[in-house]
């Protein structure tokens, strides 16, 4: 059996010649068959470019023919364009055309006119489904392989129709990105609509964004030897510079109820604020820093030191800069399960500094074990810390989509609106609660002396990185 493939651009009248011939064949010969792909004028060098890089072959013009090797397998064998179709079919099956011009510049203006009119159909088409867009961006990155497989979970977004994944990294392999793709893919997910992948800023960034996940561009660790202070403050810059133009992406072409993740390990509190302060038509609400990350490694490592589960120590905080000076607050902390002096029902629990024997060394010794957590398991995987990042992620996305409890405490880098002292303006780590997917910051906490410090050396802290950077 002969197959074939036939393509070339719809107003190309080479290509009408020889549909008309192939078609002729297939109905003559029973064994011949023919695959047409139609392509749109303004599509057909960028179809063409493709399919030869894909399959090793050189060719420039309307239309392209090669044979399928349906006996054989493999990839097909390039028959060339319009004379070399036409030398062998003439000489395989002694068929000529004797079509007029007439004839043929009228079924490529036909061919054209189809195309246009099922290119439109599909943008119609498209046009009514509205999917759920989510970007991440530095997806080359570990925490975006992990993450992927929760975004398709119906906790995370529970009245999702259809979902369009687009993965962004700006410099990155293309070949990774597709990668990646196919994978997500291969999920066969029922949410699942599209997955785009981008390396370049272009025109597409960010449009119709409904959730922007924005994922370390740039980690501490990754200085070269020798690297100043002055290489360091120029890095900040560069990553404020970089911010600061995403701000105005998000703001002229991402939907206007977008949410915002700033994750990571490096100046995510700066980065948010960079975002925030460049998309004034974004509601400020809208732009969170990650701090359940450093939330979950504190209670992590109080379980190591009480001998229960992480889940079990509730309502840590975390107060201050992110990925710099920061404070673990425990004056609400909880602990369910503790096998102590006192015990009660699965339901029952204890404020945590009622427990600690010495409450000052403590605070102290969770300080420090978290200070280094990050960095520890960098050191000992060689790869960034991405299942904790995923977690603390997919419960900010949860909360966002009103799938958590009303009582459950986060803590976010958040825009102050003069909360607890702190400057207006500011991005800081503060508690939170989550209340129909929006959130507040929790009222009525104690600050003793050794926490307005803290927070103020943060503050501080802060506002030197915002100098630099910009």
């Amino acid at each position: 059996m002969a197959s074939f493939v036939l393509a070339g651009k719809a107003d190309c009248p080479h290509y009408a010649k020889a549909e008309l011939l192939a078609g002729l064949l297939q109905r003559k010969l029973p064994d011949f068959r023919i695959h047409n792909i139609c392509i749109h004028p303004n599509e057909w060098k960028q179809w063409l470019e493709n399919t030869c890089l894909s399959n090793g072959w050189k060719h420039e013009h309307s239309p392209l023919v090669w044979r399928e090797l349906i006996d054989r397998g493999g990839k097909g064998m390039l028959v060339g364009g319009f004379s070399d179709f036409m030398e062998h079919i003439q000489g395989y099956y002694g068929i000529t055309s004797d079509m007029t011009s007439d004839l043929v510049l009228k079924i490529a203006k036909e061919n054209l006119q189809t195309k246009e009119l099922c290119v439109k159909e599909e943008a119609n088409r498209r046009s009514l489904i509205q999917p759920l867009h989510i970007w991440i961006s530095s997806a080359l990155h570990q925490t975006c392989y992990r993450l992927i497989p929760l975004l398709f979970d119906s906790e995370v977004f529970p009245s999702a129709p259809l979902i369009s994944l687009h993965l962004l990294d700006v410099g990155g392999s293309k070949e990774g990105l597709h990668g990646i793709r196919m994978e997500a893919e291969d999920l066969a997910s029922p949410l699942l609509h599209e997955v785009t992948v981008h390396n370049l800023l272009d025109d597409n960034i960010f449009h119709q964004a409904h959730f922007i996940i924005l994922l370390d561009d740039w980690q501490h660790g990754q200085e070269k030897e020798g690297q100043t202070e002055d290489d360091y403050e120029a890095v900040k810059r560069k990553v404020a510079k970089n911010y600061q133009h995403f701000g105005k992406l998000i703001d002229s072409r991402a939907h206007k109820n977008v949410r915002v993740i700033v994750a990571g390990d490096s100046f995510i509190n700066l980065k948010c604020s960079l975002l925030l302060e460049n998309a004034p038509s974004v509601d400020s609400g809208h732009f969170v820093a990650m701090g359940t990350q450093l939330q979950y490694e504190a209670r992590a490592q109080i379980a190591k030191k009480l001998s229960v589960t992480s889940a079990d120590v509730t309502d840590v905080i975390i107060w201050g800069n992110i990925s710099g000076s920061f404070h673990v607050d425990l004056q609400r902390a909880r602990v369910f399960r503790y096998e102590g002096a006192i015990c009660g029902p699965s339901n029952f629990s204890q404020p945590l500094l009622e427990m600690a024997f010495n409450r000052e060394c403590f605070e102290t010794d969770i300080m420090s074990v978290v200070s280094s957590q990050r960095s520890t398991v960098t050191s000992k995987t060689k790869r960034a810390a991405a299942m904790s990042a995923t977690n603390g992620i997919s419960t900010i996305l949860k909360a966002w989509n009103s799938n958590s409890s009303p009582e459950e405490v986060f803590s976010l880098g958040v825009i102050s609106r003069g909360e607890y002292n702190i400057p207006k303006g500011l991005v800081v780590s503060m508690p939170v609660i989550f209340n129909c997917g929006e959130w507040s910051v929790l009222p009525n906490l104690a600050i003793n002396d050794e926490l307005r410090i803290r927070i103020k050396d943060s503050i501080s802290q802060l506002k030197t990185e915002k100098e630099i950077a910009v």
